[in-house]
């Protein structure tokens, strides 16, 4: 996965995060977006975000990926 700097990070559009109003689980490309899907499936898992939020995630990931 490339690297995503602390500047780089917080010069992207919220659009480019799987929770936009959060910043959370961003998606510049492919590898972050399979990232994210991943760390969404283990936070659902822990509790720490909900059944919702990580389809959301999941849709925006889907998307990125051409898997819509």
């Amino acid at each position: 996965m490339a690297k995503l700097s602390p500047g780089k990070r917080e010069s992207l559009p919220s659009s480019n995060f799987g929770l936009p109003g959060e910043r959370k689980y961003p998606m510049p490309d492919e590898s972050h977006a399979r990232n994210a899907k991943a760390r969404a499936a283990q936070q659902e898992k822990e509790g720490s975000i909900t059944s919702a939020q990580k389809k959301t995630i999941d849709r925006k990931a889907d998307r990125m990926l051409g898997e819509e």
